[in-house]
Order: structure tokens, then C-alpha cells, then sequence
């Protein structure tokens, strides 16, 4: 496919000015240059970059059109990711696209060197950036994300000597780690995918089984009450021993307060004003724990 190149001197915006310098040529749609016609107009297009100055309609035009000549470069590069999902590939069109700016802005036509084989790595580069700073589920440490990569490939490997799944130290040993760095890794690693607790669990592929939801208890409200009791134990060994056996007599063995004055031979009043006492003691020092 081949895109219209108009000379020099047919270059005229509509408002009647010229479009480009007199050495580039005026291409209308720089995506549908043929790739061999794109790599010898990029050689003249980025000599003349580099002269042009920055935020003049020229710069504007030479740097754009370099851009949609070389599309075809992301569109090369973006293949390789196009197991990752068919949904998320006009994310990665759009971002190898910056990776291609970037290769624009910073190539060196003294480097002698083509400028598609210094522009892939670029744009490779930042579309693997892209997976890995926007695909995991649960955000982990880059060095753990990479941890996952290296821990895939080795038990690849391992699997096809061994014909079996490696062991984490036989994994450790391949990569010359830890067992708890492998361990860590292994770990990191759910965090690349979330499933939904609405998922069926088991094998059971007639979506019947019961999902994990459903397995999931609920809050049991006792725990509450085993913290309170927990923190509350100290406390009660702070007590006298007349003090402890008021609170076992009233809420151990649920007697009443006359019931205890008469045990322990005094009026109920005063049993009250004990237990009230000793009752704001324990309230204010769990308030305090």
C-alpha cells in the first residue's frame, strides 16, 4: 500500500501557506507508506529533525509524519503480546506507540544504524512496562514481578529434564536463591490473577458446584467477646481476692447481689457499691489497653 508524495513545490496548506520545508516532501497519510518507501523517507525525515527547530508547524510535521510512517513497527511488536488478552491490544498499540516517539526523539543518524532495529527495543521495552506495572491483580514489588518471570522459565526447563515439577530447592538451586526467596516468589506470584469469589469451585463444569463464596464462613460474633475476655484476664488478677470473688459470685455463678451479701455476711448496698467500683475499674482499664 502506497501513500500519496507530493514534491516540494506542490506542498500548500488550505490556507494557501506552505506546509513543509522545501526539502521534505508532503505525505497525506504517512500510515500508508509502503514499509520499503518508509525506511528511506525516515533517513531523510529524522536528518531533517534534528535541524528543525522545536514547535514549529515544520517540526510538527516531520515528527508526525515519522510517526505514522513507522506504526507498522508497534503493530510488528505488539504480536508478540497478543496472547495476553485480545481486549487489552489497542492499550498496547497505544502504548508501544509512545515507545515509538521516544525512539524518534532520541535516535542519532550518526549511530549508523536502521531505525527500526533501534526503535523495537524501545517500543518492546514499554509495552513490557505496561504489563507489568498494570496487569497484576495485587500490586507487588518489581523485583518479585520479575522473581515470577525468572520462576517461570526455570520450572519450564526443570519440568523437560526431570519430567516432573521441580521442588523449590530444585528450584533455589537453578537460580542460585534462597528456598524462602523461591517461596516469596511462589507466593507473589497468585497475586498476577484474581478470580472471582462467584467462581465455581472444583471440576465441575456444569457450573453447579457451589461457588467459593459460599464455602466462605461468616464473622463469627464471639470473637469479639474472646478479645474482650483476653484483654479482661490481666485485669482480674489485679484484684483483691474479696473483689475477684464478687465478680465470680454475681457473673460466674449469676447470683444476685443479696444473695452475695448474705454469703459474704454484708447488706447489699454495700455489695452494689463494690461491685459498681470494681466494675468502673475493669471498664477503665480496658478503655486503656
Amino acid at each position: 500500500m502506497t501513500s500519496t508524495v507530493h514534491t516540494p513545490e506542490a506542498t500548500v496548506c488550505a490556507t494557501g501557506t506552505r506546509a513543509v520545508v522545501d526539502d521534505l516532501p508532503w505525505i497525506e497519510d504517512g500510515a500508508k507508506v509502503a514499509p520499503k518507501d518508509a525506511r528511506v523517507l525516515s533517513r531523510l525525515f529524522l536528518d531533517r529533525l534534528q535541524v528543525l527547530e522545536e514547535g514549529t508547524h515544520d517540526h510538527q510535521y516531520a515528527r508526525n509524519t515519522l510517526i505514522e510512517m513507522n506504526l507498522s513497527l508497534v503493530s510488528f511488536a505488539a504480536r508478540r503480546f497478543r496472547n495476553r488478552g485480545s481486549g487489552e491490544m489497542e492499550d498496547v498499540i497505544q502504548v508501544g506507540t509512545i515507545g515509538l516517539i521516544k525512539a524518534i526523539d532520541r535516535f542519532d543518524l550518526s549511530r549508523e544504524v536502521e531505525f527500526s532495529s533501534f526503535a523495537i527495543p524501545y517500543i518492546v521495552g514499554e509495552i513490557k512496562r505496561f504489563f507489568r506495572d498494570t496487569t497484576w491483580a495485587v500490586h507487588v514489588p518489581r523485583r518479585l514481578q520479575e522473581l515470577r518471570v525468572d520462576l517461570a522459565k526455570s520450572r519450564e526447563t526443570l519440568v523437560t529434564e526431570r519430567g516432573r515439577a521441580p521442588t523449590v530447592r530444585e528450584l533455589a538451586a537453578h537460580l542460585n536463591l534462597t528456598d524462602d526467596e523461591i517461596i516469596e516468589g511462589l507466593v507473589a506470584a497468585n497475586g498476577y490473577v484474581a478470580g472471582s469469589i462467584d467462581t465455581p469451585g472444583g471440576d465441575d463444569e456444569t457450573g453447579s458446584a457451589p461457588t467459593y463464596a459460599d464455602t466462605m464462613g461468616d464473622v463469627d460474633p464471639a470473637l469479639d467477646l474472646f478479645e474482650d475476655l483476653h484483654a479482661l484476664g490481666p485485669l482480674l488478677q489485679r484484684l483483691d481476692d474479696r473483689e475477684r470473688a464478687i465478680i465470680e459470685m454475681r457473673f460466674g455463678q449469676e447470683m444476685t447481689q443479696a444473695e452475695i451479701g448474705r454469703e459474704l455476711n454484708v447488706s447489699q448496698m454495700h455489695i452494689s457499691r463494690l461491685l459498681t467500683r470494681t466494675l468502673t475499674t475493669l471498664r477503665t482499664g480496658l478503655l486503656d489497653a
